[in-house]
């Protein structure tokens, strides 16, 4: 490669965490590199640390910093963690997007939802068709996950080869779609691979990974003997596993009914893109609700604990005029995600209560995974043969274990965590490349982590809100009037007509107003504030937030 052209890899999001996947790739003079964006994708919040924030998504802003660089975004398949930041990105970046059909008719309705044009959205087709974005040549290698029509990546930019996995198992019988490949990988890295930045989710697990075909005949014996309503979640993306669910459910004689928009949505986009065929006659939740309790099987969203799926629903009471109860069944046909352990545990709970038989399947007999194992890594890497391994979509204990696992067989590895950056050509990381982030999606507005709008909400969960109203004389700055209203926290009958905390307030505001007379509002709402949080803990045992509003007349 010339040295005055750059070739570098760059996460914003996904190297570091299970989620929010997004890869930048730039090649060209130093300082003024092309850029390619490789998947653009969403975390989803814990109600416990990120109390009211719809989604996170990665700070883009070196991004949009840099838009007349940018290219395209290029799709690997179509998990929200991959492509539920589009929309954002394209709010401010108008640049193409290429992905495989199944990918792009999920992106377009995305985009729709968001009223942005689902031109922008250009269908590829899998190797060995070849597209060029900029500098970049880019081919789409067909490789079983756990939705349809996945691809790993072959970047081609000067000199340097780069295989870029997406998320991806050695599948013979992933059901849906086309098993793993081996010929077909042997003769797309026949001229060789610069590095290998691979899929780090499953590097602990150290047995082979399972096919998916392995799920149909054990849920076939499960479904033939269960009684009553069988109810069955999983993720509503994994349309093989849904596939197989019906398929077993007809063979047992059940009527199918879809519940929850993900769910109805993606076996739409199935049959309307060919992906899916031969799935089994689906009735309404009207039709449903009219059939003996045996002949049923309900096929729902919900199996990370999510509490408007329709899941959480049904363990809450009906849904859609469906219920389940005494004697009925519920098989959780997917992994727990770290982090939604206690989301489900309320659903198994309530499930519990009504006597609905609850099958978590810790053992995966009703559940394989879409990533690759420890043995199935190392298999990849023989078939690659990279010079180095950059791990990526993983926690950083992951990335860590992944990059001992390839030095192990005597393979380079680096750690590229979000925000570092990685030069293919002198093989060399730097550390220091962007501040990468996060933003939080709260309703309409996209806000920083450190707004303060987050801590302040945690703060008044712990603790609740002490609101105080003052009434000023804008000539003396006396105290005229002074009310307090305490929210989520006792006490407030102990504290309404506390003549100590007027006294603490008044005290405050005048000596406050002599020590800096300058800027006296805003300093007296914080020298208030801290006097009645203060005066609060130490009658009531809690510090709250403190919110002050100040009417002078």
């Amino acid at each position: 490669m010339s040295s005055n052209r750059k070739f570098f890899f760059a996460p914003l999001g996904g190297a570091g965490e299970i989620g929010m996947n997004m890869y930048v790739y730039g090649y060209g003079p130093r300082g003024r590199e092309r850029l390619i964006v490789v998947d653009a994708g969403v975390l989803f919040p814990d109600p416990e640390t990120t109390p009211g924030v719809d989604l996170i998504i990665p700070n883009y802003s070196w991004l949009v910093e840099r838009k007349d660089q940018v290219e395209g975004i290029v799709l690997t398949h179509g998990h929200e963690d991959h492509i539920g930041a589009v929309p954002f990105v394209l709010e401010e970046l108008p640049i193409p997007v290429f992905a495989t059909p199944f990918a792009a008719e999920l992106t377009r309705r995305k985009l729709d939802d968001f009223e942005l044009d689902p031109g922008s959205v250009r269908e590829v087709k899998q190797y060995p068709s070849t597209i060029s974005i900029g500098p970049f040549s880019v081919q789409f290698i067909p490789v079983p996950h756990s939705i349809p029509e996945a691809s790993a990546l072959l970047i081609q930019a000067g000199d340097s080869r780069i295989v870029h996995t997406g998320d991806l198992k050695l599948d013979s019988e992933p059901v849906i779609g086309r098993p793993f490949d081996r010929d077909l990988w042997t003769e797309a890295v026949a001229d060789g691979a610069t590095a290998l930045v691979c899929d780090s989710t499953n590097v602990f697990s150290t047995h082979p990974g399972r096919c998916e075909a392995s799920v149909g005949p054990r849920l076939a014996e499960l479904f033939a003997e269960t009684s009553g309503t069988i109810a069955a979640t999983t993720f509503a993306s994994n349309i093989a596993r849904l596939k197989q669910i019906a398929d077993a459910a007809h063979r047992s004689g059940r009527e199918i009914v879809l519940l929850g928009r993900a769910m109805l949505r993606m076996v739409e986009v199935g049959l309307k893109t060919g992906v899916l065929s031969g799935f089994p006659r689906t009735i309404s939740a009207g039709e449903a609700v009219r059939l003996p309790r045996d002949k049923l099987l309900i096929l729902a969203t919900g199996s990370q604990g999510e509490p408007r799926s329709a899941t959480s629903q049904l363990a809450n009471g009906k849904f859609s005029g469906l219920e389940l109860a005494a004697g009925d069944t519920l098989l959780y046909s997917s992994k727990t995600i770290p982090g939604n352990e206690r989301a489900i545990a309320r659903v198994v709970n309530k499930l519990a209560e009504r006597g609905v038989r609850v099958i978590e399947d810790p053992d995966e007999n009703y559940h394989v995974s879409g990533h690759l194992n420890q043995p199935d890594l190392l298999e990849l890497y023989r078939i690659v043969k990279p010079d180095t391994v950059i791990p990526m979509h993983g926690e950083y204990r992951h990335l860590v274990e992944h990059e001992r696992l390839a030095e192990s067989v005597g393979i380079p590895a680096h750690v590229i965590a979000n925000g570092m950056s990685f030069d293919f050509g002198i093989m060399r990381r730097n550390p220091e490349f962007t501040l990468a982030g996060r933003l939080y999606l709260d309703g309409n507005e996209l806000i920083e982590p450190l707004s303060g709008v987050v801590r302040q909400r945690l703060r008044m969960s712990r603790a609740g809100l002490a609101c105080v109203s003052l009434v000023l004389d804008r000539r003396s700055r006396k105290l005229r009037k002074l009310e307090l209203r305490l929210m989520g926290m006792p006490g407030e009958d102990e504290l309404i007509d506390d003549p100590e905390l007027s006294r603490l307030v008044e005290d405050e505001i005048m000596n406050g107003g002599r020590r800096r007379p300058t800027g006296f509002e805003g300093d007296m709402e914080s020298r208030v504030g801290k006097r009645v949080r203060r005066h609060v803990a130490s009658v009531i045992g809690k510090s709250p937030e403190v919110s002050v509003i100040i009417h002078q007349i």
